[in-house]
Formats: structure tokens, sequence, C-alpha cells
């Protein structure tokens, strides 16, 4: 019979819980920089969401984090917590090796996650969070914040319709092009597949790889070339891959942590128009570009004047809807199955990297060792 661990700090007992509907109370897990990112996003909700509880192993972290966002409860070990608490929403802003013990510890207690990216270290720990998630009342989501911004909104739609203003898509691009020095490995936690699950194509590009397939549906088969160029680090610091999507559109995805003028940059053409996206971080609406092909402008810009605006990308912007789903009973995006589209190319790119031959979606499964591991066997610097 389990026993029930107790808090290691003193907390006060908890609080009735408020009217569902109107206040969605979380708990944070993890109280580092992207937690303090969820936080003010969290409080930027106003009276629909509040953190009621926080987790984290560092005590002094953890009381300077609850006071910055008076947050009323603190504990640390996640145990205490469950044990404690009943929240609407957990909020997993910890390393990604502790990902997938943790979702399933929560979705044990009926709970429903949501969860920074990388959410697990392989397509195994996906699929073990996935079967707690069967038996659960609660469910599992992804953070991938990209696809929540109206931009993005206003382009899957005009997908989803296959509109022929814009025509069927042809070929995309999708740059993360990212620059981190060597400091930046100093982390404990960086810099291994163990821990972190990879280097630029998971930890980095793994965003605008899931916006590009967000919009642009599933993919067929990738080809791909990864290595460790320059940084001390155990995983690949670049990689390039060109893959197939179901339609037969062909997109290059290229990842790097070794590009001083940082950008993230995505373009779609579709047969009557080119729409283009850079940013960094996160975008806004006018961070896009529209170039209708000769003789479409005026169906190109009314498609593209159609649709959402003034929506950011970020974690708001995700938060916000995940709020909306819980208070009408529904599970929050990204689920599960979405996740794994996204997970299954990226463990695609390093299977295709690392043995050189082409992967095909569905190649990956209990019989390959990149279904357990994102570096299979081994990356081939290790040999």
């Amino acid at each position: 019979m389990k026993t029930t661990p107790t808090p290691t700090v003193a907390v006060p007992s908890p609080r009735p819980a408020e009217p569902h509907a109107r206040t969605c109370q979380i708990a944070v897990v993890g109280t580092g920089g992207i937690a303090t990112v969820h936080a003010g996003d969290i409080d930027r909700l106003g009276d629909r969401a509040r953190i009621v509880a926080a987790v984290d192993t560092d005590p002094d972290r953890l009381t300077e984090f609850c006071a910055r966002w008076s947050i009323p409860r603190q504990y640390t070990k996640l145990e205490a917590m469950l044990d404690a608490e009943r929240p609407d929403l957990v909020d997993l802003a910890t390393p990604p090796g502790l990902h997938t013990a943790q979702a399933i510890a929560c979705l044990a207690r009926d709970l429903t996650v949501w969860c920074e990216k990388p959410p697990v270290l392989s397509l195994a720990e996906l699929d073990q969070i996935a079967a707690a998630e069967a038996g659960s009342g609660g469910s599992f989501a992804t953070v991938f914040q990209h696809r929540f911004g109206s931009g993005a909104q206003r382009l899957r739609a005009l997908v989803a319709a296959a509109d022929p203003r814009l025509g069927a898509p042809m070929t995309a691009v999708c740059h993360t092009l990212w620059y981190r020095p060597d400091e930046y490995f100093h982390v404990p936690w960086r810099g291994s597949f163990e821990v972190e699950g990879g280097g630029p194509t998971m930890g980095h590009g793994i965003h605008q790889i899931d916006l590009v397939l967000s919009i642009l549906g599933d993919w067929r088969e990738v080809v791909a070339v990864a290595d460790r160029r320059a940084r001390p680090t155990r995983t690949e610091d670049v990689s390039a891959a060109l893959v197939t999507l179901d339609s037969g559109a062909v997109v290059t995805v290229l990842n790097s942590l070794l590009s001083p003028r940082e950008t993230s940059y995505l373009r779609f053409d579709f047969a009557h128009a080119t729409v283009e996206l850079e940013h960094l971080y996160g975008y806004r609406d006018e961070d896009w570009r529209v170039t209708p092909a000769p003789g479409h402008a005026d169906p190109v810009t009314e498609a593209w004047a159609d649709g959402p605006t003034g929506q950011p990308s970020g974690h708001h912007a995700q938060l916000s809807v995940v709020v909306s789903a819980l208070a009408a009973g529904q599970p929050p995006p990204v689920t599960l199955p979405d996740t794994r589209v996204t997970m299954e190319l990226v463990a695609a790119i390093y299977a295709s990297a690392f043995t050189g031959a082409p992967v095909r979606r569905g190649q990956i499964d209990e019989t390959s060792s990149f279904y357990y591991r994102m570096d299979g066997n081994g990356a081939p610097w290790e040999a």
C-alpha cells in the first residue's frame, strides 16, 4: 500500500475550490525561467485563472517565485502537492527528463496536465503517457503556443478548407536558426539525449516543425542529416531535413544553434501565393507577409483578409484556449495524438540522420531503437 508523503515545506491547509467556471485553479511544477513566463501569462488571464500552488525542489527559488506571483501554497515534492491539492490544471515547467513520470503521477490522480516542450524524451515515453491518459479522468496537452496566433489560425483555416484562392500547397521552408554559446550548456540537464532528449531538432526547432505540420497536415517521409560541429554537447547542434507531406508538398527543415543572426523563418508556397512568417520567439500579425502570384492579387488579398486578427502567438494565447476548454469540460489542445505527429517526425529526423536512410511515418515502432531514444543506439560522434 502506497504511503502518503508529507510536504517538506510547511503550508497552510488548502482553501475550498472556487467555482470551476469562474476561475481555473492551476498548480505550477518547476519555478525556473519558463515557469516565470507561464506565471506572467496566467496573471494576464485575470480572474479566469490563478496559480494556487507551486512545486520546486529548490526551497529558496520556490519561495521567491511564490512571493512574486502571490501563490498561497508551496511544496518541494510533487507527490505532496498531489496529496493536498485538486487543481484544474497542472502546469509542468520542469526539465524534459522529468515530464513522463510527473505527467503519469498527475494522470493517476485524474488531473489534467499542460506540459512544456519537449513533452517527453522518446516515442516510448509518449505512449506511456497515452496509456496513463486512457485510464484517467484527466488529459494531457503539450505547450505548442505558436499554433494559437491569429496568423497561424487564419492560414490553417484556409488550408483546411482547400481554399482555391491560395491553391494547393507546393513547398515550404521551416528554419529555426538560433544561437546558443558554449555557456548555455553549463546547465546540467542540457546537452544530452538522456536528459534533454536532443539538440535543436528536439528542443528548439520543434516549435516551428509543429506549426508547419499543424497548418499543412501529416508527413509521409523524411531524409535528414545532423552533426555536432561546434558546441560542447553530446547532441547535435545543427540538423537539416527534407520532408514530404501526405499532400505531396515538400518542406525543407533547418535547425541550428550556431547562427549569430537569429531568426525563425517559415515560408509556405501555394499555387497562387507565397505566405511568409519571420520572427524569433513569438509573432504578431505584422510578422506575416503575403505575396500573390501574377494575376491572383485580388483573390489572394481577399482570402488573407478573412479570419481572426490581433492575437500574437505565445503561452497566453494557448492558455486562454486551454482555460476555455476546461471550463467547457473538454480536453485542452494540443492533444496527445496531435503531439505524436510532431514527435514522430522529430524521431524520424534523428533516425534518418544517424542511419543515412529515408524514414517513413509509422516505421519507428517498438522494434526500432529510435522508438526508445532519439539517438537510437547512439549518435555517430559518440562511437
